[in-house]
């Protein structure tokens, strides 16, 4: 069902870090992320920093202070998409061996108690998308969704209370 990350040697959470499970999808898609801050925008940005740190005064140079700024926004972000891609395992849909059962990856569809029918793929937060259906597997939807088959009803704790949803379709899409 899983397979960790390479770079993942002994139990990286010994040092209280959560784990993390992405479709190969979204991981191939942080690891994008990853690459273009490093070898494009984050070299594109020093080059300005630096000619604006030769522009005299610092404290009111906007390109120097704007770009220093960007530089560390840069920094930050790499730094979290480092330790989350380290962080990981990927979990590939389309090896999900136990399909009656809804696991992170699935694509789920259900009936709300107002007769609507929603469809949800359980992902990763950093893959949620809300509009397109992709949904964190630790919202309280997908908590709720984890190991049901399809006919169950499973309660959902929304801002109003609580909601039964029943359950009518589970697959496991072939793109992760």
């Amino acid at each position: 069902m899983a397979r960790k990350n390479s770079s993942q040697g002994s139990n990286n959470n010994s040092q209280g870090q959560q784990q993390h499970y992405m479709t190969p999808k979204g991981y191939a898609t942080l690891e994008k992320e990853l690459h273009w801050l490093l070898h494009d925008e984050r070299p594109k940005i020093v080059e300005i920093v630096s000619w604006a740190a030769g522009n005299g005064d610092r404290s009111e140079n906007g390109d120097y202070i704007y770009n220093k700024k960007r530089l560390r926004e840069i920094d930050c972000r790499v730094r979290y998409l480092t330790k989350k891609l380290e962080n990981t395992t990927i979990v590939d849909p389309r090896s999900q061996q136990n399909l009656e059962r809804v696991y992170f990856g699935a694509k789920v569809t259900y009936i709300r108690e107002d007769e609507r029918e929603v469809t949800v793929h359980l992902v990763d937060v950093d893959e949620a998308d809300f509009r397109e259906g992709r949904i964190n597997w630790r919202s309280p939807v997908g908590i709720a969704l984890m190991k049901a088959e399809e006919g169950d009803v499973v309660k959902v704790r929304v801002d109003g209370g609580i909601e039964e949803i029943e359950i009518i379709e589970i697959s496991y899409p072939l793109e992760g």
